[in-house]
């Protein structure tokens, strides 16, 4: 497996990994929303201990929907979400899809939270 690497959009906050993912998750949940600014957030895991990280980042966390808190980290300079840890799944670390850039293997296999999925909206998943 060839090195994957996202990065925010100026480039300061990073992460990498040379594994496959444990599992790629689009979310049609309003926190998503709100953080990507678009009608839905996809978040590709791996093993925790599987991602580098690099560089400066701040924090923020809150409560998911499974009353659990979620540590985002963004770039203190552009302000994009790179990366971030599930208190749900402690063993796992979630990057932002579109941190990869055009990368065609990154494909989400599951929607969750349909029922706030924006009326306009059309995925067809594998």
């Amino acid at each position: 497996m060839a090195k994957r690497i996202a990065s925010c959009a100026c480039g300061t906050l990073s992460a990498s990994v040379e594994t496959e993912p444990v599992k790629i998750s689009l979310c049609h949940c309003e926190a998503c929303k709100k953080r990507t600014g678009s009608a839905f957030g996809v978040a590709v895991f791996f093993g925790r201990d599987d991602a580098k990280t690099t560089g400066p980042s701040h924090v923020f966390t809150r409560r998911g929907e499974s009353g659990k808190r979620v540590t985002f980290h963004f770039c203190p300079d552009c302000g994009s979400t790179v990366f971030w840890y599930p208190e749900f799944r402690p063993d796992r670390i979630a990057i932002a899809l579109g941190a990869f850039g055009d990368d065609p293997g990154l494909v989400p296999e599951q929607a969750v939270h349909g029922e706030r999925k924006a009326p306009w909206v059309t995925i067809d998943l594998p």
